[in-house]
């Protein structure tokens, strides 16, 4: 786990497939390989980093009624379709903290920016955001996530 840091997000606009479930069982490959299909069909430049909006807490929300959105960038000013919707992502500030290990430590690192977060007098200012920097390694037998996760965040 990284530390945490403050930056400030440019707009972007991006192409996204929603997804309603357990957050622990998205089929992010899947996902993927759909909109960058999506983006080469409708020859669009793609951003590198894939994302995930992750609208509900799962400490409060059952899995089945979670709600994601898996999304990539994407140039121009494209339209949406019956396959693949389009939106533009507001700039934002966000507290960000880099995550480069076991799925079963994520946790640990949505406490920590949480905490971070309280204690420097900010607070909320909409769903967390993750950016996939690499896809996940398997290392005996354990998931390593490689992500970027970010916390939209306003003064109190």
């Amino acid at each position: 786990m990284g530390r945490v840091k403050l930056e400030k997000r440019k707009p972007i606009t991006v192409a996204y497939v929603e997804h309603k479930g357990s957050y622990g069982n998205i089929p992010f490959d899947d996902y993927i390989g759909r909109l960058y299909g999506w983006a080469k069909e409708k020859k669009l430049r793609p951003g590198f980093y894939p994302m995930a909006v992750f609208y509900d807490n799962p400490d409060i929300t059952p899995p089945e009624m979670c709600r994601t959105d898996i999304a990539i960038p994407v140039a121009g000013e494209p339209k949406g379709d019956d396959k693949v919707n389009v939106r533009k992502m507001p700039a934002m500030t966000v507290a960000t903290i880099s995550h480069n290990g076991e799925a079963e430590e994520y946790k640990k690192s949505y406490d920590l920016l949480a905490k971070w977060v309280t204690e420097n007098g900010l607070e909320s200012d909409g769903p967390p955001i993750e950016i996939y920097t690499k896809k996940p390694d398997v290392v005996d037998g354990k998931t390593i996530i490689h992500a970027k996760i970010m916390a939209p965040v306003k003064r109190k």
